[in-house]
């Protein structure tokens, strides 16, 4: 392939110079809208994915596609800011605005089933845009030392390296084995609780625990046989597998993830038993560093008063477009710095009573768990031991994969 050619999806070749050309649903489209019909049924989809395909840039050994989700954040947030930093008003309404944006869209996906890059290129686009305004427009001023300059590009760093580390394996069941599947249709119901997205607990032997987690065919056609009668266990019917406790599966991923929190759309990913760690450090790093940042511009463009009194009163913010620039930054920076802190102190608070976002969910909508500190914590009272047990629980996730048996290993 050259630079600009590429394989489409129906596995033939194309070039860029074609991107609007032999489209049947585009050629009736625009048809119809120059005749003032409607569309058919279905039509604006199968446009849109043709287009999403053809979206291609030149590459080296062929033409790369770009996913549609990564441009609204590259194009639209610099664009939104500077709007904003004009005038006052033009700041309230666009600050208002985003979040609303950014939450229906959300919802659009979420109803949807589907995964999307959106929220993981805002939020890292977010974090090299403020920070290039930092320093093209905040560090200049000379208020602002070259050691605190330092610890907040350091804060910074550790933060995209905690997220890295969230990015990877949240602890995936491994998908059986064609033969896998075909024992596990043998299974009895009277051992298999048939549930694909319920909580229940998974009481076996700890042979069969470890062969459970780990996720072989063979381990899995055998518990059937080694159980007493009467256990229940997790049975995920997409999956075809039988699950450990607190695994749960995740209708976005497809996948089944080992004490299963949630799907979070802002590392594009499951936060499961393997990457929870990281995820809260990530945003621990990140509210420090956010915070930190905040501080350091206000105190620069509205000097002589305090961080939390200049958010709100700071007279001289739009005497100069620099100066709106920053601040109109620095509220968008807090807005996304309380979202995100209400994220954390869920999951603190969670962590706190060893409970997952998923049971919590779950316990809401079969009325089983208790709200506390005014609904911010929902306690199941199945797992919880003790705020010092469960953060030892929690910061021990992971340091201890399972064990494959000698009889799995033979």
């Amino acid at each position: 392939l050259c630079c600009c050619e590429y394989v489409d999806r129906r596995g033939e070749r194309n070039h860029l110079a074609a991107c609007c050309c032999d489209c049947e649903d585009l050629d009736e489209g625009c048809e119809r809208w120059l005749t003032c019909k409607s569309l058919p049924p279905g039509a604006l989809e199968r446009i849109a994915d043709t287009i999403a395909d053809r979206l291609r840039i030149p590459w080296f050994a062929g033409a790369v596609k770009i996913n549609v989700s990564l441009v609204p954040p590259l194009v639209l947030l610099p664009v939104f800011l500077h709007v904003a930093a004009l005038h006052f008003l033009l700041g309230l309404v666009i600050l208002t605005s985003l979040p609303v944006v950014v939450l229906w869209y959300y919802y659009l996906t979420h109803r949807r089933k589907e995964r999307t890059l959106f929220f993981l290129s805002l939020g890292l686009f977010s974090l090299g845009y403020m920070y290039y305004v930092f320093l093209q427009e905040v560090v200049p001023r000379g208020h602002v030392g070259y050691s605190q300059v330092v610890a907040l590009t350091c804060g910074l760093i550790l933060m995209l390296a905690a997220l890295s580390r969230a990015k990877t394996d949240p602890g995936y069941l491994p998908i059986p084995a064609s033969n896998g599947k075909s024992s596990h249709r043998g299974l009895p119901n009277k051992s298999v609780r048939g549930s694909s997205n319920g909580l229940h607990g998974v009481t076996m032997s700890g042979a069969a625990i470890g062969r459970a987690v780990n996720g072989e065919a063979k381990g899995y056609s055998r518990m059937s046989a080694e159980e007493p009668e009467g256990v229940k266990k997790d049975w995920c019917a997409k999956c075809q597998l039988v699950r450990p406790a607190r695994a749960g599966h995740c209708r976005l991923c497809g996948r089944c993830v080992r004490r299963l929190d949630h799907h979070c759309v802002w590392i594009n990913s499951c936060v499961g038993e393997q990457n929870h760690q990281a995820f809260i450090l990530a945003l621990s790093f990140f509210m420090l560093t956010s915070v930190y940042g905040i501080t350091l511009t206000l105190h620069t463009v509205c000097r002589g008063r305090t961080p939390f009194v200049a958010l709100f009163y700071c007279p001289g913010a739009y005497s100069d477009y620099s100066s709106a620039l920053s601040f109109t930054c620095v509220w968008y920076c807090a807005i996304v710095t309380a979202g995100m802190g209400y994220i954390l102190l869920i999951q603190l608070l969670n962590i706190s009573y060893n409970v997952t976002e998923r049971e919590a969910r779950l316990a809401l909508r079969d009325n089983t768990g208790r709200r506390l500190l005014g609904g911010l914590v929902i306690d199941t009272g199945q797992y919880n031991r003790g705020f010092l047990c469960n953060w030892g629980h929690f910061l021990s996730l992971g340091s201890s994969p399972p064990q494959r048996s000698a009889e799995d290993i033979v």
